[in-house]
């Protein structure tokens, strides 16, 4: 870690430009809380700038094994190197390349990212736009035919695990498009008939995917098609003969199964807004399976098994799922709905045990993965309910997941010293993300632009001020952005409930707002309204420590 040595100097958007200065010993600005909160805020940008750095470091060292003719890169590095495939390559590593790219290297992030969404949707799109598994030695398909039902599994992957996220961050982009223009003709060619009208498959991860995905598709678009669907898929669950835990012999609870527990809730959330009285016919059926996956799904310290049978409470698989966020954002989600106590009980009773019974827990047989989906489980609960014991648990194993990155905890050392792959698998890519989730709450939603490796931006909130501390090894002129409410930008949601890889907002600016800049160097002030700070504030550092004050001052 790097010493602490100067303070803030920001060049204002349009004509304000602050000199730096030592501040004084007795700055009147600062509190003794303010001072602590500074302190804290210099560790995160260490933090961050460790986090950004190790993802940076996994999309040079992947990109090497891509395809030197496709560009593409293969589904895993020990195995299945010839292929690139939607449910794997696209939807859990490329598009964490793409966002790591996003907030650390604008020429890679429009160039060669850009180019390998292009060419996978000119080389793999084999019904309409449903992408197939590509052959690099093949240069064509991996199978002389199309399988609908792989390439319906696989559509429904690429979509909610890795477009749906880059849509929620980006907003409107060509990865939007692809995303859209996949889900169009899911549904176009929905070969499942039920009595509620055809749905894509009966599979339970890709009907609980596709809930997801449409639930949000509808208030992104605003088209009534989308919510349409999703009805299809909730009246299949909730009104006929396959509710989860009325008629199902087998619930899976984590990942690969989880889905449809959550993606029930996120259509629920989405209906109470949209048709109250389908709500109203939902109700009883939704409390029902959550009621139950309470009674009987859970271990003493409230977190979730693999699977039970719900009929007989029967425990099928008792290990502890790391995917027990996933599981609890519908239950909190019903709870802002409905007021139901006793699902907000059980985030709290699942986020106040982490702390003391699972640090360096082996949540996926010593897979980086399983840190990655538990890690971003506590990230996105702990924002809607902060509980005191969840920032060091996080902190702590975030530590144990950057470890598997380092060669000495990679099993194939001589293969891949001083590299930034973690595994060698498509769950790499679930590193960058949960990474870039940590960081983002370490910078309360600030990016910095553009990146440079020695950059340290670290953010804490005192209050209701930020207080911002940006570390450079050399003189460093760029933009600071703040977050938005982008469920609302973005998304047009009509509030931001909990959701499967979502990054979560923490500061957000608001447009008709007046903000307060403060340089704790010099004690220089200026105004700033909320649509400026969104669109990014030029700034120029000195070497050094660089802090500064944000306000909120009126409307």
């Amino acid at each position: 870690m790097k010493n602490l040595q100067s303070y803030l100097l920001l060049l204002l958007t349009g004509t304000f430009l602050f000199s730096c200065s030592q501040p004084s010993a007795n700055n009147p600005e600062l509190t003794s809380a303010d001072s602590l909160a500074l302190k804290q805020a210099a560790i995160n940008g260490q933090l961050v700038n460790e986090g950004l750095e190790r993802s940076r470091k996994f999309v040079t060292d992947w990109l090497a094994y891509a395809d030197s003719s496709s560009g593409l890169i293969p589904r895993n590095l020990n195995e299945s190197k010839d292929i690139w495939n939607a449910w794997d390559a696209a939807a859990d590593n490329y598009p964490f390349m793409v966002l790591t790219a996003a907030l650390t290297d604008d020429s890679l992030f429009r160039g060669r990212m850009l180019d390998m969404l292009h060419t996978e949707t000119r080389l793999t799109s084999r019904i309409d736009r449903l992408p197939d598994t590509y052959s690099f030695s093949k240069k064509g398909y991996d199978k002389p035919e199309p399988d609908l039902t792989s390439i319906m599994f696989g559509s429904s992957e690429y979509i909610k695990d890795g477009l749906l996220p880059l849509t929620e961050w980006l907003g409107p982009s060509p990865w939007s498009e692809r995303m859209i223009g996949i889900l169009d003709d899911m549904w176009k060619y929905a070969p499942v008939e039920t009595p509620h009208g055809n749905i894509v498959s009966t599979n339970v991860e890709v009907n609980g995917e596709m809930l997801q995905v449409l639930s949000r598709a509808y208030w992104m678009t605003g088209d009534q098609k989308y919510l349409e669907w999703a009805i299809r898929l909730g009246d299949y669950y909730l009104l006929g003969n396959q509710h989860p835990t009325r008629n199902f012999e087998s619930l899976r609870l984590r990942d690969h199964g989880c889905e449809i527990v959550s993606g029930l809730c996120e259509l629920y959330a989405t209906i109470d807004a949209a048709d109250p009285a389908k709500k109203k016919v939902y109700e009883p059926h939704m409390h029902e399976m959550l009621d139950r996956i309470l009674e009987v799904g859970r271990n003493e310290d409230g977190l979730f098994y693999n699977s039970v049978n719900p009929q007989t409470g029967e425990v099928l698989s008792a290990g502890t799922v790391d995917n027990f966020g996933y599981n609890l954002n519908g239950f909190y989600t019903v709870y802002q709905v409905d007021s139901t106590d006793a699902y907000r009980e059980a985030t709290l009773k699942a986020l106040n045990v982490l702390s003391g019974n699972y640090r360096n827990f082996d949540w996926e047989t010593g897979s980086a993965d399983g840190y990655a989906d538990a890690i971003e489980g506590a990230l996105n609960l702990y924002n809607r309910e902060p509980v005191s014991s969840v920032p060091s648990w996080i902190d702590s194993e975030i530590q144990v997941m950057w470890s598997m990155q380092d060669s000495s905890h990679r099993a194939n050392t001589e293969q891949w010293r001083s590299s930034g792959i973690i595994e060698g698998w498509h769950g790499d890519g679930n590193f960058a993300r949960t990474t870039i989730m940590y960081c983002l709450w370490k910078t309360q939603g600030m990016t910095v632009a553009p990146w440079r490796a020695d950059v340290q931006p670290g953010v804490v909130r005192n209050g209701e001020d930020l207080l911002i501390s940006v570390t450079v090894d050399a003189d460093w002129e760029g933009v600071l952005k703040f977050d938005v409410a982008r469920h609302q930008a973005n998304m047009h949601m009509p509030w931001d409930w909990p959701r499967i890889n979502q990054f979560p907002e923490w500061f957000t600016t608001e447009e008709s707002m007046q903000y307060k800049w403060i340089n704790l160097g010099n004690s220089d002030e200026a105004a700033f309204s909320g649509r400026q700070l969104s669109n990014g504030v030029n700034v120029s550092l000195r070497k050094g420590v660089n802090q500064f004050r944000l306000q909120l001052t009126s409307n």
